[in-house]
């Protein structure tokens, strides 16, 4: 199974949260030492903000926080939301499948018990387990 890199870069922000939860990261900091478009990484923030799992504040001293304890962040949940939108192969796509094998396929299922098992095992360890500190923090 291969993750998109909104995914990606959003269990990053995630992990390098959890090393300092108390304190608030900006967009700008966080692009910076990912060394990312700052866009992008803002649209994975406000992503993560929509699913609750950070807070946001503007103007001084502003930034992204968790929202909750890194213990209490399973990182199946976290990879679950998301790729929400990402269908694994095309007939777990919603309004588009034009897979001709649909009706009859045998392995869907198969896939579908895969993705599950996946999303599974992740959440045998939180954002605790993960927590990044970079060296010159």
């Amino acid at each position: 199974m291969r993750l998109t890199s909104f995914t990606d870069y959003g269990l990053r922000v995630l992990m390098r949260m959890a090393a300092e939860p108390a304190r608030a990261f900006t967009t700008a900091d966080l692009a910076a030492e990912f060394r990312v478009s700052r866009n992008h990484l803002a649209k994975v923030i406000s992503a993560l903000a929509a699913a609750r799992l950070l807070e946001t504040r503007r103007g001084g001293g502003g930034g992204a926080m968790l929202a909750r304890a890194p213990e209490d962040i399973r990182l199946g949940d976290v990879v679950a939301i998301l790729e929400a939108d990402q269908a694994l192969v095309e007939c777990f796509a919603t309004g588009s499948n034009a897979c001709t094998f649909t009706p009859r396929c045998r392995l869907k299922a198969r896939l579908t018990h895969a993705e599950a098992a996946f999303v599974a095992d992740l959440n045998r360890s939180t954002l605790a387990d993960c927590a990044y500190r970079p060296e010159n923090a």
